[in-house]
């Protein structure tokens, strides 16, 4: 992309785009990506209604490359060690729906921040692996955490511990990913995606996030309980929309 920036923030119509750009470097996330990151999750949290979608995907060749090992061994660092897992955690915890968009290679940190979206979108140029232990490293952005809570204990626990790479296909199977799609129709099925998305009501969106966070990890008969007296009610916009398809069906 033309702008010098390290993360891009590109805003068309109700879908939002936030782009890793760092093409010379594989998309290797630094602390100045996470500053761009927290800026820009920062103004979309007070964008709901006018953005009811947000996708992040790398520019060029991959996803992400992973946490920069440069950036590692130079110790370069910030003086809160719980920063990085903050941002991650604001962009979880967004009211709009979020998307990562995966092609190309996705490692250990790329993966945590693909980990912290609503669901993972698969090229199946994809790969993925965490790779910490292949380092002597220990995640502090969210791995032993979103990880099993998405794919399950044993095959978590395989991922980590052998750092092997599975492709789109294998991260579509064992529901890393949501979907995998083929190179050159990835794009246009994302983008595809996140419009239906922002068609529907952003109060309603919103309102499935927080019971999800919620009831995470709590017993059904908790979770059930949870939705009935926590329920948001109806949004602004119900009447507008049954209006609208009376209307269309007249």
């Amino acid at each position: 992309m033309a702008s010098g920036l390290s993360v891009e923030l590109r805003v068309d119509g109700p879908t939002a785009h936030i782009i890793l750009n760092r093409e010379d470097r594989l998309n290797a996330i630094n602390n100045d990506m996470f500053r761009r990151l927290e800026d820009h999750v920062g103004r979309l949290a007070g964008e709901a209604e006018a953005v009811r979608s947000v996708i992040v995907r790398g520019a060029g060749k991959c996803f992400s490359a992973g946490h920069d090992l440069q950036d590692i061994a130079s110790g370069d660092a910030v003086h809160d060690v719980s920063f990085q897992s903050s941002v991650l955690e604001r962009l979880a915890n967004l009211p709009q729906a979020v998307i990562a968009a995966v092609h190309g290679h996705c490692y250990t940190g790329a993966l945590e921040l693909a980990l912290a979206s609503d669901f993972i979108l698969a090229a199946r140029s994809a790969r993925f692996a965490d790779t910490h232990a292949k380092w002597a490293l220990t995640p502090v952005w969210g791995m032993s955490q979103r990880l099993p809570r998405l794919v399950g204990q044993a095959k978590a626990r395989e991922m980590m511990f052998t750092a092997r790479t599975i492709d789109g296909r294998e991260a579509a199977e064992i529901g890393l990913a949501a979907s995998c799609f083929e190179d050159t129709e990835f794009l246009e099925r994302v983008d595809a995606i996140a419009s239906m998305i922002a068609e529907n009501s952003a109060f309603s969106i919103a309102a499935y996030k927080r019971l999800l966070a919620e009831t995470d990890n709590v017993p059904l008969h908790l979770g059930l309980a949870h939705e009935v007296r926590n329920s948001a009610g109806v949004g602004p916009d119900m009447g507008e929309r049954i209006a609208a398809f009376s209307k269309r069906k007249a």
